[in-house]
């Protein structure tokens, strides 16, 4: 007994060594500190931070800092700056990018211009020390992102123009850095600037050329290696950081460009998307949050008046010129006093540059400890302020937009989307489409049918189409959506599928592209066997044969008096979620009126995409239109029914000559 005893003590001798140990404390603090902070509406980021001066080295030593906590915190901090680039919508970013150049200036030149006087003339700093501190109150980490995608308002401007000013500002202050050593090392030669700025052109070419190619091959040609997918963007990351290392930047930096160049590879609603996410914010962005707190040591503070002032001095002069410089951007851009809020939230978090540039600053000299500790309480303060700012402000904007939905008419709730698999095996990228353009708070099952025929052996097939279907119950769990399952008996296809869309009240159907020749002729033309005349609803015809990745723009072409449509602003809401989803402008071919009441639509319900418009008119000459096309496009023709106002014969005619001329094109046909 007392072997097993004396082993359980030897175990548990502070600061813990055992792996196994130290990881299961790490998930018990990861899994409980969460939910004990919600019942006190406390962001569970506060609570991982504090947690971690708790066990950390300056708390009750019961964890050290050592190799196993600095990969895992490395990893959750480049796993931040790639999210943030990963879910950036890449349209908005570039609508915004003048205006995060702004941000990125004013987040630099305001605490940097603040805190050279307070640190040299205040504080008695020489001056390499006040430029060193003044450029790290220039700094910031985004810590608080994850709230922000917690509240699903990553697509908001001002999310984008924080994103997009972190890059400059850390950009800017890493420059400064290099100046101050180089100065000092009497190294800020010719041979420096020229070593900087050609790794730093291979390093940008390398990620804006061959990391795209080298991704989207990679996903096409293990397009059924669903494990494999998450593992190839961990690599990218983390080679995507050394290499930003090796060109002079930190590896944040890099992790943010990995983020951008496999922006448009991963969309948003994907199921490797719900993956990254999932893994991310469930342990190694927390890990990161935990080992935040652990380098902070509180009794600093009370380490004599010095250090207390220095501390006091340099966080008021932080957060006020990251104040001041969301404030400034807020005025000149005309946002909302909410937006202004979450931009200094997101910008006023100091953590991983912050430590990254004192921790070179005190190897090289430049500062002593008294300025170690006093960056400590900013980091201490800043996060946790930081914190509440961007919840509160997250929560204001995310109660706006949802109160905007509710007004919004054509807004049904509980969006219900009918998937039939009659005339297709192939289910996974039908599956994959309804993901994309499902609307993300309709808390409605997918629904997917297969049409059973009425004969002898129906209750047999009926059984072994349940079976079939649980390999879509499967496809959808891995992106986190709910699915059911049905399959029904009845004489004809059609039938079948508008008996279930009445019966669900389906607001859309999903169809799968006939694959017999010349079948879509019958689609078209069969008025009392085919589901386009057996129901009013919305139909989506889709022949999607290549991974949705692959798309660079959405080529649309819609018929004049298609605005007179009932389900007009729904497909067009849904193009838009392509668009976004897939980081593509949106080329549109059709009449002017037709363009003009797309405008409308687009203002209507505050749609954001790039649009390039194209009047197209005369039918008769109706290929010319596609010399503009882009094989990597994606093909949606808006069509109509016989005996709506948009209908002419030579609609009917189009399905059969795009199947003859572009068989191979992904395509989708659209009957509102």
């Amino acid at each position: 007994m007392e072997p097993i005893v004396a082993k359980l003590v030897e175990q548990f001798e502070l600061p813990l060594h055992s792996p196994i140990l130290i990881f299961s404390l790490i998930l018990f603090i990861i899994l409980l500190v969460p939910i004990l902070l919600e019942k006190v509406r406390t962001p569970g980021i506060i609570g991982l931070i504090v947690a971690g001066i708790l066990i950390g080295p300056h708390g009750f030593n019961i964890l050290e800092k050592s190799l196993f906590v600095d990969v895992f915190s490395t990893i959750g901090l480049l796993y931040i700056m790639f999210l943030a680039g990963l879910e950036l919508n890449l349209i908005e970013f570039k609508a915004n990018a003048n205006r995060s150049f702004v941000f990125g200036l004013a987040t630099f030149a305001i605490p940097f211009a603040m805190g050279y006087p307070v640190c040299h003339y205040l504080l008695g700093m020489d001056v390499w020390a006040s430029l060193l501190i003044s450029s790290i109150f220039a700094t910031h980490t985004l810590v608080t992102y994850p709230i922000a995608s917690k509240y699903g308002i990553t697509k908001d401007p001002s999310v984008a123009i924080t994103v997009g000013g972190t890059i400059i500002t850390d950009t800017a202050v890493l420059v400064v850095l290099a100046m101050i050593l180089g100065a000092r090392d009497g190294g800020l030669t010719s041979e420096f600037w020229t070593r900087l700025v050609v790794s730093l052109a291979i390093f940008i070419a390398f990620m804006a050329l061959a990391v795209p190619r080298i991704a989207k091959r990679f996903f096409e040609k293990q397009a059924h290696q669903k494990h494999s997918h998450y593992i190839f963007v961990l690599a990218i990351v983390f080679l995507s950081a050394f290499l930003s290392e090796v060109a002079g930047l930190e590896p944040i930096i890099g992790a943010f460009a990995a983020g951008l160049a496999l922006n448009r590879l991963v969309p948003n609603s994907s199921a490797l998307m719900n993956r990254i996410e999932y893994l991310g914010n469930s342990l190694f962005i927390p890990f990161f949050l935990i080992s935040v707190g652990m380098i902070v040591d509180v009794r600093v503070v009370f380490d004599g008046f010095t250090v207390l002032l220095i501390a006091v001095a340099m966080t008021v002069t932080a957060f006020a010129g990251k104040y001041l410089a969301a404030d400034v951007t807020q005025k000149i851009f005309r946002l909302r006093s909410e937006q202004r809020d979450l931009i200094f939230g997101l910008s006023s978090a100091h953590a991983a540059a912050t430590l990254a540039v004192v921790v070179v600053g005190y190897r090289a000299g430049i500062v002593d400890d008294r300025i170690i500790n006093a960056i400590i309480v900013i980091i201490l303060v800043s996060c946790v302020i930081a914190s509440f700012v961007t919840e509160k402000a997250a929560r204001k904007l995310e109660a706006q937009a949802e109160s905007a939905q509710d007004a919004r008419p054509s807004r049904q709730e509980g969006e219900q989307i009918l998937i039939s698999l009659s005339d297709t095996t192939e289910f996974e990228n039908l599956l994959r489409f309804a993901v994309l353009i499902k609307d993300r708070k309709s808390s409605e099952p997918l629904s997917v049918v297969n049409v059973v025929p009425n004969t002898e052996e129906a209750e047999e097939n009926v059984v072994l189409a349940r079976r079939a279907l649980e390999d879509v119950r499967a496809e959808a769990s891995a992106a986190d959506v709910d699915v059911n399952v049905m399959a029904t008996i009845d004489h004809n296809p059609g039938a079948g599928i508008s008996r279930t869309a009445r019966e669900i009240a389906a607001d859309m159907i999903v169809l799968g592209w006939p694959q017999r020749n010349g079948f879509i002729a019958g689609f078209i033309g069969n008025k009392f066997g085919s589901a386009l005349y057996q129901t009013s609803k919305t139909i989506f015809v889709c022949h999607l044969e290549s991974p949705g990745a692959k798309y660079t723009g959405i080529f649309v072409i819609l018929p004049q008096l298609a605005e007179t449509a009932d389900g007009f602003d729904m497909v067009w809401r849904k193009i838009a979620k392509l668009a976004a989803e897939h980081s593509t402008p949106v080329h549109l071919n059709c009449g002017r009126a037709t363009h003009e009441a797309v405008k409308r639509c687009l203002a209507k319900h505050k749609l954001t995409m790039k649009v390039t418009f194209t009047d197209f008119s005369e039918w008769d000459d109706f290929f010319i239109v596609f010399r503009k096309m882009s094989d990597t496009d994606l093909l949606i023709m808006v069509s109509a029914r016989e005996g709506d106002a948009a209908h002419t014969p030579y609609l009917d005619q189009l399905p059969q000559k795009l199947e003859k001329h572009f068989g191979q094109l992904d395509k989708i046909l659209v009957y509102p």
